[in-house]
């Protein structure tokens, strides 16, 4: 019994989930290959590999002949009858020939025959077994740190690779810790095999976190439209119901925030904003800033850009720390987000408030008749204030309008805003 080559079967099986006919498939045609390299000439051979016994049978066919010209591929009567005592010239021979007489060249072929071979197999089983698991939380042992800060992960069947760019700066590990990733993708290797990739970094670990944790999620009543993430700072995640009963912000962080701490548990401290999905730019907008409110709003559709303006304290909130919430919320909306301080803001208005006043343009002088996005009462005190053409609203401050006109501060705002973009839009032509 060959005991190595039963130990081999055993430990591909056991630890790499491939098959022993696939092995023993492998090696008697690494073997055929290398007995034709061998340089003996041999072509006619057979390779039989007893699968509990690990006994490797080899035979090759020749020809029996009276004088040998081909060695290889004849025999002489005489030494044929050694045999097969009832053999005669003509008839053909299998004859036993031990692996061992290939040759050190054909042992090279085999040896690396044999392990593409085993790579291959191993590759079949690794896509197999993980293809279709892509998405889903995934726990292992750290077994190895190499080269970058890459985690060796043991998660079952085979090790697993965790890249140093695929979790957080802030978190660390040993080797024996167990730690709970995200089955990112499965990919080919240089070599010939594949690989398994983990992830703790992207936005889908934190969903399927989410997808645990929230029944509503896992079942389908709860969508995560759309989520973000700076991973080990900041999650920004956008959810809607499809059961008018379910609040869908509620349900993701549960009973006195029971089911958001556990996600937050998991991903170290990591802060979880939550937030009610909508179509509407604008809108998902003001849920993803909320509690800071937006105090102006301008879109730029041809550059997907908006420019919006916050009250100066909230400022630093809404950019965040080296501006990654402005990053993340901008990434959640598909926009670039400028965020200017109401304060810079005005000033920066009231300059080109200034500068369209004094445009040659007829219509600035022209009597108004209504504004865009304002209401006939708010219009009429304005203009019964003496306001009544665009150059000398344009001339005057919010806290001037407001106070002549008796309207409030933001109506007066909003009439200086819409009066200003009237006018912008008549010098560009649209």
């Amino acid at each position: 019994m060959n005991k190595d080559l039963i130990a081999m079967f055993e430990y591909l099986e056991r630890e790499k989930g491939i098959s022993r006919d696939v092995i023993v498939s492998a090696i008697e045609e690494a073997l055929i290959t290398a007995a034709r390299k061998g340089g003996q000439g041999m072509t006619n051979i057979t390779v039989q590999i007893n699968k509990k016994t690990g006994d490797i049978l080899s035979m090759t066919e020749k020809e029996i002949v009276e004088n040998v010209t081909y060695p290889a591929e004849e025999i002489s009567l005489e030494d044929a009858r050694e045999i097969d005592p009832d053999c005669a010239i003509g008839q053909w021979l299998e004859i036993e020939i031990e692996p061992e007489s290939f040759g050190r060249i054909a042992a090279n072929v085999a040896r690396q025959m044999i392990s593409q071979k085993i790579r291959g197999a191993e590759k079949e089983v690794i896509y197999e077994e993980y293809r279709h698991r892509v998405g889903e939380l995934i726990s292992g042992t750290i077994r190895r740190v190499t080269k970058g800060h890459t985690l060796i992960v043991d998660i079952g069947k085979i090790e697993a690779i965790l890249p140093g760019r695929f979790y957080p700066k802030s978190e660390s590990y040993h080797i024996e810790d167990r730690i709970l990733t995200l089955l990112y993708d499965v990919q080919d290797t240089e070599n010939g095999g594949a690989e398994v990739v983990l992830s703790r970094s992207h936005p889908e670990f934190v969903a399927a976190l989410f997808a645990t944790e929230v029944p509503e999620v896992n079942d389908g009543i709860i969508e995560i439209k759309k989520i973000v993430r700076n991973a080990g700072y900041r999650t920004k995640m956008a959810v809607i119901s499809n059961d008018d009963k379910i609040d869908p912000v509620g349900a993701c962080v549960g009973l006195r925030g029971a089911r958001v701490k556990n996600v937050i548990r998991e991903t170290n401290g990591e802060k979880m904003d939550i937030l009610p999905y909508s179509e509407d730019p604008f809108i998902l907008l003001k849920n993803a800033l909320s509690p800071c409110e937006i105090r102006q709003a301008e879109f730029f559709e041809d550059e997907d850009r908006v420019e919006l303006v916050v009250n100066d304290e909230d400022y630093p909130i809404v950019l965040g720390k080296g501006g990654s919430n402005a990053r993340l919320t901008g990434e959640l909306v598909g926009l670039k987000i400028d965020f200017h301080k109401k304060t810079e803001y005005q000033k920066k208005m009231i300059l080109e408030r200034k500068q369209l006043s004094l445009l040659e343009l007829p219509s600035l002088d022209e009597p108004i008749s209504s504004i865009e996005n304002i209401n006939s009462l708010a219009l009429g005190n304005v203009t019964a204030a003496g306001f009544d053409t665009p150059k000398k609203i344009l001339e005057t401050t919010p806290l001037e309008l407001s106070t002549k006109a008796d309207i409030t501060l933001e109506m007066a705002e909003s009439v200086l805003e819409e009066v200003r973009k009237s006018i912008l839009k008549e010098t560009q032509g649209t």
